[in-house]
């Protein structure tokens, strides 16, 4: 009996001492969302564990291939605005990584996934790669998630979980509610919807890395051509008319350079005529998709057997990018997911028309992109004009990263709750960066409190965002660098100063212009929401000035020490001089609104009402 008993202990000692791990926070997927999660949650000190399929970081940004940074070229904001910058050093400088023409920034994947690395080599910080999760499950104490590497079964308890995988995964797992496919116009209420709603995804594509080789005459890089080739599929690939939005293509060099990546490398995810691939992924086992996306790779391989014998380049050969063995890269650039039923769902006309809502207070990540969507691929896909849908840059509400009622679960990918027709948009790089790192502050918030992330405020993961560089309100004139960034972003983003939004080629405009003079009527109407008590104040379209803030201030707050202002003036770093009687700008607005009246302070609702007074 005791030999049985200590064979047993010995198993539980085993299980406990080396297959379970305890963490505050787990993400599963360390993509776009996932590593950004990682790293702004440890960070802000909570011990957190990333699992992850490959054994690389960056999701879409590099273990797809896609290295060409779509938007927010002039909004470099919180970790994004980092991982920009590491890029610049590695290369010498911001124009080394213009090499193409569909973006400003354009990056070898191999280098993106090291710089990724070095960013999330940190304390608190634990990766899991060549990790496969098997079992997910919730108990009194939070998650159990039951994973396998090398062969072995692991097991990893935590408090919250982040769903950061390429196509919200996790979502049917955990019983959340989710959206899938093209909504409804009666759903949404957006008049471009279709009038019935499919399960329709965007196509997807499997990107491909060339290099240019020059006169090599080895046979190295070639590819054969794959079953069922076809050249008539890529023939118009170097010809495309000219539009409103996406200018002509003429010529093969013209198309190529559209990826052309430093180091004379090429990113060949070319959406004319080129290697997009439809999968119905809703209507698929997970065994049924990986058969289906063999294909997807052979239509590439197709594309690019078209580059190499048809169109003559053979100095364009497949480059060793990735670490697999038909070097390919390690996943599809999947452009659509699951999408969660949240605590708001954000759809197009939050983006055209921003203040006929409340839900520009909550945001926590923003974008410029146009409404962008992949449908050439699958004729039965409904003709929507998704591309002129005008919209301007737009905010991210932090209300679509929780879920309508799953607790202690938060997505942080490209599966948060927008309609099919946003996800267009904030499908993006940049943007999904954003939102992991809102994640992973509300994740880390919501374990300093010990509550729910549904219960945490949103005004302190918002501020925890400005610490960290992040824009919460999508100001195009309003630079991180500059003194009174923070306090334009709080202001901007109580509402008491507005943007003035407009659509703009490919990179949609917020202006929130700091130099111009507030009126006094501007600025009382923009306190109302918070201190109705200054409704039958008289404030006319004068230029407002320093006598008329300190009038309200005291109305506001009368026993705030109105003297310390002259003495804070330039501790606050306000560039204009103090003087009574000059007319104020924004920026100097913004900045005494926030320091002396901190409006910001009063805590607002998901849906972005002030508690207690809206």
């Amino acid at each position: 009996m005791r030999y049985f008993l200590a064979i047993f202990f010995c198993f539980v000692g085993l299980f406990y001492c080396n297959g379970q791990n305890q963490v505050d926070i787990l993400i599963i997927g360390a993509g776009a969302g996932g590593t950004s999660a990682g790293i702004q949650a440890a960070r802000m000190g909570p011990k957190v564990q990333i699992i992850e399929a490959s054994p690389w970081l960056g999701g879409m940004l590099t273990s797809a291939g896609v290295s060409a940074i779509d938007g927010n070229h002039e909004m470099p904001a919180g970790i994004w605005g980092e991982f920009r910058q590491k890029l610049r050093d590695h290369y010498g400088r911001a124009e080394a990584l213009e090499t193409g023409w569909v973006s400003h920034t354009l990056f070898e994947p191999s280098v993106g996934n090291k710089i990724l690395q070095q960013m999330a080599d940190i304390p608190n910080l634990n990766t899991t790669f060549n990790a496969l999760y098997t079992d997910v499950k919730e108990d009194a104490e939070g998650w159990q998630v039951t994973y396998t590497q090398k062969g072995k079964t692991h097991y990893t308890k935590a408090k919250i979980l982040i769903d950061a995988t390429e196509i919200g995964e996790l979502l049917p797992l955990v019983g959340a509610g989710f959206r899938l496919g093209m909504d409804s116009k009666n759903e949404t209420g957006e008049i471009e919807a279709p009038e019935v709603a499919n399960d329709i995804v965007q196509d997807l594509t499997y990107v491909l890395t060339l290099e240019d080789v020059g006169n090599r005459k080895d046979k190295k890089g070639l590819v054969k051509r794959p079953k069922n080739y076809d050249a008539k599929a890529y023939e118009c690939a170097c010809n495309r008319k000219d539009g409103e939005m996406f200018g002509g293509v003429s010529n093969c060099e013209q198309m190529l350079n559209y990826g052309k990546l430093p180091n004379n490398k090429y990113m060949m995810n070319w959406p004319n005529c080129g290697n997009d691939f439809y999968v119905d992924w809703p209507n698929m086992t997970a065994d049924e998709r990986q058969e289906t996306l063999k294909e997807a790779k052979a239509f590439t391989q197709g594309f690019v057997y078209y580059i190499q014998n048809e169109l003559g380049y053979k100095n364009l050969r497949v480059a060793e990018e990735f670490p697999t063995k038909d070097n390919f890269p390690m996943i599809p650039y999947d452009r659509e997911a699951r999408r969660i039923k949240g605590k708001v769902f954000l759809t197009a006309d939050h983006l055209e028309r921003p203040y006929d809502f409340n839900l520009y207070r909550t945001g926590i990540a923003v974008g410029d992109y146009p409404i962008d969507h992949h449908h050439d691929k699958n004729p039965k896909a409904p003709e929507i004009d998704f591309i002129n849908i005008k919209v301007p840059s737009y905010n991210v509400p932090l209300g679509s990263l929780v879920p309508e009622k799953t607790e202690n679960f938060i997505v942080a990918e490209k599966n948060i709750s927008v309609s099919n027709i946003v996800n267009g948009t904030t499908r993006l790089q940049p943007v999904v960066l954003g939102i992991g790192q809102a994640a992973g502050a509300l994740a880390a918030t919501a374990i300093q409190e010990g509550k729910k992330p549904s219960e945490v405020s949103i005004r302190k993961v918002q501020n925890a965002l400005l610490e960290n560089n992040s824009y919460l309100m999508p100001f195009i004139d309003v630079k991180k660098e500059h003194l009174g960034f923070a306090s334009m972003q709080r202001i901007g983003a109580t509402g008491i100063l507005k943007g003035y939004g407009m659509p703009y080629k490919w990179a949609n405009q917020t202006w929130f212009y700091p130099e111009r003079i507030v009126s006094e009527y501007e600025w009382k109407q923009g306190l109302l929401h918070y201190y109705p008590k200054l409704e039958k104040v008289h404030a006319s379209g004068a230029g407002m000035t320093l006598s008329f803030f300190k009038s309200l201030t005291q109305l506001i707050h009368p026993d705030y020490p109105i003297s310390s202002i002259q003495e804070n003036w330039r501790d606050w770093n306000i560039e204009q001089e103090y003087d009574e009687k000059i007319s104020l700008n924004r920026k100097t607005i913004s900045i005494l609104t926030d320091k002396v009246l901190n409006p910001f302070e009063k805590d607002i609702d998901f849906e972005g009402n002030v508690i207690g007074i809206e």
